[in-house]
């Protein structure tokens, strides 16, 4: 069976994090969405940790956790995010840690506690610590504890971000580089833009949604899928799977479009300007309504740093599936918000019907998503499956903006599929 995966989200007890990022609440929107492993979030954090501790048991995959009033609910994997201040100063980044029991979260926390406040926040942060001190440190605690570093090209705590990251892997990790699992892409990039790295061939990739909400909206909205006989997965053959590239058990991760991502172009927020990296070199990465330095994007980063034309495959990879979440696709299709009453409906309702929004975006046909709810809708749904949604690039804090084919300045126009016949019912006409 498939096992869709997201490993990296945060607790309530974070911050900028919503206040219903607790178990049940994260157990529904994993139903709703489709995935069937969760990553715990915020490890390190006492309050969080004795819930944890207090609601999860052994399951019967080895290394994985279910709610005791969930039995045959959602697995957890046990995860926490760090912030790692290098002591020299000015480099800094994030990185997940997973675990395979509450005995070696206990030995991490141990070590953690002394490196920084665990309670002030659920992603602690470790002032004067190395890369290198983190990778040996935890690893000599807890020896099957995985390290992934987190969103590796966001300018901010990204390990190859503009602002305060490194231009390899071994200058940021020396001689521990060959003991990290994997590099987490970040919701910037896709994998296609990491492979233009010679550098990372070594690595495999990974994807996660960095969730702050429960909402099917924002968790797994970057996710990872794995194959395995149903019960089969532990937590020691997912990461094998994962560091051994194995296509057969790690089958593909799931992407956003990497312009749908907060930095995925070069600008400023505050002044309405996004540009491309040939503009942002031209301009001297300068902003030209303000005259100072712009926040450097993601799509910038990696052609500095690449040694390989764009539309590169290695022959060991693994596949990724560009998708957009359901919500923002009713949201593109009716107005609106993404968050709006309307595109929770649909989605909470769709995902009922067909189990699970993952099926919809990936499985359900055109003809029957259409007698579900319209097709427009259908033809959206299709669109992201295939790739053939274009995005507006994100920049400087500031989400992606889809733009549909058939929609122009606001105006709806009825899709193909529909022009010869009646009129085309809206999303609203559709009880699903």
């Amino acid at each position: 069976m498939k096992y869709f995966a997201d490993l990296h989200i945060h607790s309530k007890y974070s911050r900028a994090v919503s206040p219903d990022m607790d178990l049940p609440h994260l157990s529904r929107g994993a139903r709703l969405k489709g995935i069937q492993i969760m990553g715990t979030g915020d490890f390190t954090h006492p309050l969080w940790l004795k819930h944890l501790k207090e609601e999860l048991e052994e399951s019967e995959c080895e290394g994985l956790y279910r709610r005791k009033s969930d039995a045959s609910g959602v697995l957890f994997m046990l995860t926490t995010e760090v912030a790692v201040f290098h002591p020299n100063g000015g480099k800094r980044t994030h990185h997940v840690i997973h675990a395979e029991s509450f005995d070696d979260v206990d030995a991490l926390n141990e070590y953690y506690s002394k490196k920084g406040n665990l309670a002030a926040d659920g992603r602690p942060m470790f002032a004067k610590t190395s890369n290198e001190e983190l990778v040996e440190e935890t690893k000599s605690r807890s020896p099957t504890a995985r390290i992934v570093p987190a969103h590796v090209w966001t300018p901010w705590f990204g390990l190859f971000g503009d602002k305060s990251g490194y231009d390899s892997m071994d200058e940021a990790f020396g001689r521990h580089a060959r003991k990290i699992t994997a590099l987490e892409t970040g919701m910037s990039s896709d994998p296609a833009m990491n492979w233009r790295l010679s550098g990372l061939d070594e690595w495999a990739l990974m994807s996660n949604s960095d969730s702050h909400s429960p909402s099917p909206l924002r968790i797994g909205r970057e996710c990872n899928v794995f194959e395995f006989e149903e019960g089969g997965i532990t937590f020691g053959n997912l990461f094998k799977a994962v560091e051994a590239k194995d296509a057969a058990r790690f089958a593909f991760t799931v992407e956003t479009d990497p312009a749908y991502g907060k930095y995925h172009y070069s600008g400023h927020r505050l002044c309405n300007f996004s540009c491309s990296p040939a503009e942002a070199r031209r301009l001297k990465e300068i902003c030209p309504v303000c005259k100072r330095p712009l926040v450097i994007g993601v799509e910038n980063r990696v052609e500095e740093l690449a040694d390989r034309p764009v539309g590169f495959v290695p022959e060991r990879k693994i596949p990724f599936k560009t998708l957009l979440p359901l919500q923002e696709l009713v949201a593109a299709v009716e107005g609106g918000s993404a968050f709006s009453q309307k595109a929770q409906r649909f989605q909470q309702a769709l995902a009922e019907k067909f189990g699970g929004e993952f099926k919809v975006l990936l499985e359900v046909s055109e003809k029957d998503l259409a007698e579900a709810c319209g097709a427009e809708l259908a033809k959206t749904v299709l669109l992201s499956r295939e790739g053939k949604i274009r995005v507006k690039p994100g920049f400087d804090g500031e989400y992606g903006v889809l733009e549909l084919p058939w929609k122009k300045e606001g105006k709806r126009r009825t899709p193909p599929v529909a022009e010869q016949g009646a009129k085309q019912k809206g999303l609203t006409d559709f009880t699903v």
